[in-house]
């Protein structure tokens, strides 16, 4: 997916930021040409603050995205994911666990899980940032309670986790 991004905004960079501000945030186009997110409408001005970019960016990055099919294919089709609980898991007696990933991240969602389960804890949520997007990706992982640090040199067995830290 980035590749195409990157292959068709390759000589407008702050297109491409718009594009992974909307990815990011989970935005997408409608058939009407505007940007949203469910189904609550994003004016330019904001994608554009959040982009940093200005506000004519987002209309033209909107027309290439409206006249490619590649795009358009993925553009149209993003929903959101809704509620990331990191920052409210202590509120809710739930546990928190980030996992730094080097460049080799293949099955590190698996073991950690695997991990997790066997010590019988529950996960409630898992959240893996994208690799092409993100210079250390975090992976992070919401338990049903919270977890103890003795844990932590257990995933850092893991290949290609390179930090952990445990809320």
């Amino acid at each position: 997916m980035w590749e195409k991004i990157n292959e068709k905004f390759k000589k407008y960079p702050a297109r491409i930021r718009v594009a992974e501000k909307m990815i990011e945030l989970g935005l997408s186009l409608s058939e009407d040409g505007k940007v949203y997110c469910g189904n609550l409408k994003i004016n330019d001005k904001s994608l554009a603050n959040a982009a940093n970019v200005d506000r004519r960016v987002i209309k033209s990055t909107i027309e290439v995205i409206k006249n490619d099919e590649e795009l358009h294919n993925i553009f149209y089709n993003i929903i959101p994911a809704g509620t990331l609980l990191k920052n409210i898991a202590k509120n809710l007696n739930l546990g928190v666990i980030e996992i730094e990933v080097g460049s080799k991240s293949e099955g590190i969602l698996g073991s950690t899980a695997n991990l997790i389960s066997k010590k019988g804890i529950g996960i409630r949520q898992a959240y893996a940032e994208d690799t092409e997007l993100q210079e250390t990706p975090i992976l992070t992982i919401i338990t049903e309670e919270p977890v103890g640090g003795e844990i932590i040199s257990e995933f850092l067995k893991i290949k290609g986790v390179t930090r952990v830290s445990i809320y």
